[in-house]
C-alpha cells in the first residue's frame, strides 16, 4: 500500500493531499496546475515536501516529523515522462539496461521477458531516433519496469501518440499492471483514457482533493 499525507507550499497555492491505493492504478485527474505532477515529483523524491509522510508497506520514503528523505536512486520507484525520456544516441538496448546496476542472471530473464511482453524483441538492436512514438513508449515502459520498481508514476505518458497507439498501450499498461501488481499512479487530461485505465479516482483543484465533483467529472465516471 502506498501512502501519501503532505504539504507543500507552491507559488500559487499549499498543496495539501492525503491518499492510499494498492496494488492499483490510481488516476490523478484535475485542470492543469491542479498539482498532480507536483505529487508524483514528491513520490520519486524529486521534491521534498514541507511536511507530511509518504510510505510503501513498512518503508518510509519521507517523513517531516522523523526527518527522513530518502533519495531518489534508493526508493524503488520508476518515473515515465510524456516525452520518454530515451537517450537517441543509444540503442533499444542499452537503453533499457541503462541504470541497471549490476549484470545478473536474473536481470537478463527479466531483460528478455519485458522485450517479449511489450512486443519489441525485433527493436533491440535499433537507435531510438528509428523508432515510432508508439515503440518509444513501450521502450521507455521497459526501461521502468527493468528497475525491478515498487512503484511506477506515469506523467501523461501517453498523450503524444495518435489514437490507435493510445488505445493499444492503454490496453498494454492495463495487462502489465495485472502481472507487476504494484500500485501505478497515472497524470491524465484524458477523460476515456482514466477510464480505461483507472481502478481508482483522485479529483483535483488547486493542490487538494476536490470537495464538489464537476459536472465532467460525473460524466467520466458514469462512461
Amino acid at each position: 500500500m502506498l501512502r501519501v499525507a503532505v504539504k507543500k507550499k507552491l507559488a500559487d497555492f499549499t498543496l495539501d493531499i492525503q491518499f492510499s491505493v494498492a496494488n492499483n492504478i490510481l488516476v490523478l485527474l484535475g485542470p492543469s496546475g491542479a498539482g498532480k505532477t507536483t505529487i508524483l515529483r514528491a513520490i520519486a523524491g524529486l521534491l521534498r515536501p514541507d511536511e507530511g509522510t509518504i510510505a510503501h508497506g513498512e518503508r518510509i520514503l519521507f517523513s517531516s516529523s522523523a526527518k527522513m528523505f530518502v533519495p531518489p536512486q534508493l526508493r524503488r520507484v520508476s518515473y515515465m515522462f510524456q516525452e520518454f525520456a530515451l537517450f537517441p544516441h543509444m540503442d533499444v538496448r542499452t537503453n533499457i539496461w541503462y541504470g541497471v546496476k549490476k549484470y545478473h542472471k536474473d536481470a537478463n530473464e527479466l531483460y528478455e521477458r519485458l522485450l517479449a511482453l511489450l512486443h519489441i524483441e525485433h527493436l533491440a538492436a535499433r537507435y531510438i531516433d528509428n523508432l515510432s512514438g508508439g515503440e518509444k513508449q513501450r521502450v521507455a515502459l521497459a526501461r521502468a519496469l527493468m528497475a525491478e520498481p515498487e512503484i511506477l508514476l506515469l506523467d501523461e505518458p501517453l498523450s503524444a501518440l495518435d489514437s490507435d497507439t493510445r488505445l493499444e498501450l492503454q490496453e498494454e499498461l492495463k495487462r502489465i499492471q495485472g502481472l507487476w501488481q504494484i500500485p501505478f499512479v497515472l497524470v491524465t487530461h484524458d477523460r476515456a483514457e482514466a477510464k480505461a485505465l483507472g481502478d481508482e479516482f483522485l479529483f483535483m483543484e488547486k493542490g487538494r482533493q476536490a470537495e464538489h465533483q464537476p459536472l465532467w467529472q460525473d460524466a467520466l465516471l458514469q462512461c
